[in-house]
C-alpha cells in the first residue's frame, strides 16, 4: 500500500502547482483504501506480477477519488471524512477540471498495465459509474423501486469493486473460471458495501458519518432501509410525501420518516440482505486454495458488514 500511495502522489509531479496541491489534499484525506486493498490481495493470491499489480491498485483508487470529487460538487458537500472538500475551497470550474485531471491520470495508469482487455474494462466501468450518476440525478428521486435501487448501487459502488477484483485476476496467470469467480466475489462484496453504507446513513451518528442522519432520504433518494419501511407502512404521511415528490416541501414529515425508519426493523432487514450478499461473495472464494491472502479477503468481507463507518 505504501508503494501504491507513492505512485498516486507522483501523478501530480508535472502539473500546475495548485493542481498538485489539490491532488495532495485529496490523498491526504485518506479513506479506507478498500479498493486497492482488494486488488492487491486478489493479485497476490493469484500470482499477478508485482509492478503491474501496484499500478492497477493506484489506477483504481485514483478513479474512485475522481468520482468523489465530482460527487461532492454535484451534492454540494462541504465536508468528507471531516475534511473540507475541494469544492468548499475552489470554484466549480476548478473542481470539475481537477476531477477530470484525476480521471486522466487514473486512465494513464490503467494503460501502463499494458493489458488491453483491462483498459477496456476500466473505460466501461467509468461509463457505468457516470451513467449511474445521471440516472440518480434524473430518474431516482422519490422512486421506491428495488430494481431502480439495485441498479443504482451497482453503478455507484459495486461496479468499481467488481472491476477491481476482476482486473487483478485478469493480470494473473489464471484461467477464465477463476477470473469469473473473482468478478462475482467483487460484485457481491460491492453490493453489500453500499447496502451497509445506506444502513449507516440511518443508524450512524452525524459526527461519525460526516453528514446528517438520513441525508439520502431527505434529498428524496430511496435506499434499502426505506424500501423495507415503505413495504410495511405504505400509508405513513412521510411515505406519501416522498412518493408524491414532496420531500423538499414537507421537510418535517421527512425528518419524522427518518426517525421512524431508525426505530423500525428496516435497518436490521437491510443489514440481513447485505449479509446474504457477503455469504454469496465468500462462496466464490471457496474454489481458491487456502492461503493468507484468501483469509484476508474473507476477513475484509466480514468487516464490510460489521463496520460502524
Amino acid at each position: 500500500m505504501q508503494q501504491v500511495e507513492v505512485l498516486m502522489r507522483c501523478q501530480g509531479a508535472d502539473c500546475h502547482p495548485d493542481l498538485r496541491a489539490a491532488l495532495e489534499h485529496l490523498l491526504e484525506a485518506g479513506g479506507k483504501r478498500i479498493r486497492p486493498t482488494l486488488g492487491l490481495l486478489t493479485g497476490r493470491m493469484l500470482g499477478a506480477p508485482h509492478e503491474r499489480l501496484i499500478t492497477l491498485a493506484a489506477a483504481v483508487e485514483l478513479l474512485h477519488t475522481a468520482t468523489l470529487v465530482h460527487d461532492d460538487l454535484i451534492d454540494g458537500a462541504l465536508l468528507r471524512r471531516g475534511i473540507q472538500t475541494l469544492n468548499a475551497q475552489w470554484s466549480p470550474p476548478a473542481t470539475v477540471l481537477t476531477g477530470d485531471f484525476v480521471f486522466a491520470r487514473a486512465a494513464k495508469l490503467a494503460a501502463e498495465t499494458d493489458h488491453l482487455p483491462l483498459m477496456k474494462l476500466f473505460a466501461e466501468t467509468l461509463a457505468v459509474i457516470v451513467n449511474g450518476e445521471l440516472t440518480q440525478l434524473f430518474a431516482a428521486r422519490g422512486v421506491a423501486s428495488r430494481e431502480n435501487y439495485y441498479k443504482r448501487i451497482y453503478a455507484k459502488t459495486a461496479s468499481l469493486i467488481e472491476m477491481t477484483t476482476r482486473a487483478a485476476a485478469m493480470i494473473s496467470p489464471m484461467d477464465e473460471a477463476v477470473v469469473e469467480a473473482m468478478r462475482l466475489f467483487g460484485y457481491h462484496l460491492g453490493m453489500a458495501f453500499q447496502i451497509v453504507d445506506d444502513v449507516l446513513d440511518f443508524t450512524g451518528e452525524q459526527a461519525e458519518v460526516g453528514k446528517p442522519v438520513g441525508s439520502d432520504l431527505l434529498q428524496g433518494l430511496v435506499t434499502l432501509p426505506t424500501l423495507y419501511y415503505v413495504d410495511e407502512h405504505p400509508e405513513a404521511p412521510g411515505v406519501q410525501a416522498l412518493l408524491a415528490g414532496r420531500y423538499l416541501l414537507e421537510r418535517g414529515k421527512m425528518e419524522t420518516l427518518v426517525q421512524a425508519i431508525r426505530e423500525s426493523d428496516a435497518t436490521r432487514l437491510a443489514l440481513g440482505e447485505a449479509q446474504d450478499y457477503i455469504d454469496r461473495a465468500l462462496q466464490h472464494l471457496s474454489s481458491i486454495p487456502k492461503r493468507a491472502e484468501r483469509q484476508a479477503l474473507e476477513d475484509l468481507a466480514h468487516y464490510i458488514v460489521n463496520r460502524r463507518i
